[in-house]
Order: C-alpha cells, then sequence, then structure tokens
C-alpha cells in the first residue's frame, strides 16, 4: 500500500535522483527488509561462480505423467528435482555444506529450501530431511509451505536453515540463470524450462532438456566437486526411476 510521502522522505528520496511527484512509496515490510539484508550479504561477502549444464528429462517427464495417471496425488517437475537433488547431495555430500569462520558445516540431512515467490517477496521455506522422504510427501509438504508462503503464515522454523536451495523459473519461460546464494548454503540450483533441442546422429532426433545452473561457494566448493554434483544430479534425473521408488 502506498503511503503518504513526507518532506523529509521526499528530499532524502532526491537526493537519490527520484524527482519529486513521479513516484508511489510503499513501506518495506520486516520480511522484505530482513530478505534484502540477506541478498546484500550475500552478494557481497560470498565469493561465488556458476556452473551450468543441459539435461535431458524426456525420461523424467514421462516418468511424471505415468505416476500422475496411477496415483490420486499429483507431483510437479519441482517435486522431482527436490527429490533429485536431495540424492544427490548424498552423493557427493561435499556440496552439503556451509562456510563458518569456526570451520566447514557438513550436514548430515538434504534440508532443501524451495524458493517462493510472495506479495512480500522471495521466501525459501524449507524441506528438511528431503532424502528420506517419499516423493508423495515431498509434494504435500512442498505445496503446504508454497500456500502458507502466499498467505503469509509461514513459521520462522519453515524457512530458517537449509542447507540448500532450488530456485525453478521454466513455469516462466525463462530458459537459464544464475541465482544469488542464500546463506549459509554453499550452492543453489537454478532451474529454466524445457524445451526440445535436435540432437545430431542417424537419425536426427529430438530431445527435451533443462538448463541447470549451480552457483557455487567458492570457499566450500570448488568447480570439480561442483562438476562432479551435477553430474550426479544429470544421472539421476536421465535415470529417475529411484525418484518414486
Amino acid at each position: 500500500m502506498a503511503i503518504e510521502i513526507a518532506e523529509d522522505v521526499a528530499a532524502k528520496l532526491e537526493s537519490l535522483a527520484i524527482r519529486r511527484g513521479t513516484y508511489t512509496l510503499e513501506p518495506l515490510s520486516r520480511i522484505q527488509k530482513f530478505i534484502a539484508a540477506r541478498l546484500t550479504e550475500a552478494a557481497r561477502d560470498i565469493p561465488t561462480f556458476p556452473l551450468s549444464m543441459d539435461i535431458a528429462v524426456d525420461t523424467l517427464l514421462a516418468l511424471r505423467l505415468r505416476y500422475n495417471e496411477a496415483n490420486s496425488s499429483r507431483i510437479s517437475v519441482n517435486d522431482l528435482m527436490i527429490k533429485a537433488c536431495a540424492v544427490a547431495l548424498q552423493e557427493v555430500p561435499a556440496v552439503n555444506s556451509s562456510y563458518t569462520p569456526l570451520g566447514l558445516v557438513r550436514h548430515r540431512h538434504a534440508d532443501i529450501a524451495v524458493a517462493v515467490a510472495t506479495d512480500l517477496g522471495l521466501m525459501t521455506p524449507i524441506v528438511f530431511a528431503a532424502e528420506e522422504k517419499g516423493i508423495a510427501r515431498i509434494s504435500r509438504e512442498a505445496n503446504d509451505l508454497k500456500e502458507r508462503a502466499r498467505a503469509q503464515r509461514l513459521k520462522a522454523d519453515d524457512y530458517t536453515g537449509g542447507t540448500f536451495t532450488v530456485s525453478n523459473l521454466g513455469m516462466f519461460g525463462i530458459t537459464s540463470f544464475a541465482s544469488i546464494i542464500n546463506p549459509p548454503h554453499a550452492a543453489i540450483l537454478s532451474v529454466g524450462t524445457a524445451k526440445a533441442n535436435l540432437v545430431a546422429g542417424e537419425p536426427l532426433r529430438s530431445v527435451t532438456s533443462i538448463n541447470a545452473t549451480l552457483t557455487c561457494d567458492h570457499r566450500v566448493i570448488d568447480g570439480v566437486i561442483g562438476a562432479k554434483w551435477l553430474n550426479a544430479l544429470r544421472a539421476i534425473l536421465e535415470q529417475p526411476d529411484q525418484l518414486v521408488s
């Protein structure tokens, strides 16, 4: 909601080259201030680099279709991505870590934060111990967290902590992007839209793929470790039966 702009506020904004009478002003909520502070801290203080990979998802999409046809509960590609990331973190545990001045924290569980857009900004509620949960439970928990995030009914325990973040903009047609790390995590995965690509060969064939970009905290993850994790994720997504077993 826009607020009436006091003279001292207008003067401060004018000093920032924002001309009077050309705007409305919306106050920042407590959550927006918190998010802004965390993102500024992450962008300023964490040395990061991105690693990007295209992953074939024809088998994954077919698996999802079969599952949804055979079950009363439906799952999304993002639900499968959460589970796949949790499994990959168990296979390459160095990525499931946090940098602290006291040392590198190696997490026992894959607590996957899921980026959710709300009216108050981006929230990252967490599916805890995702590696231990079946896909139906992950889907229920993720949907509940998204609904409560958008209704502004999350508790602090729902979004505090976590070990890894997934951000998916594929549903908006974004092909690839690199996200800012969500402290204290050492990595965040950015997932683009599925698209068809022609693959050379005899015969010429079409493969549906997504772009996955891993933003890494270089204090924890070097290029080789990040590449190993992305390759583990690709192997899981291209042979995904374990995700629903």
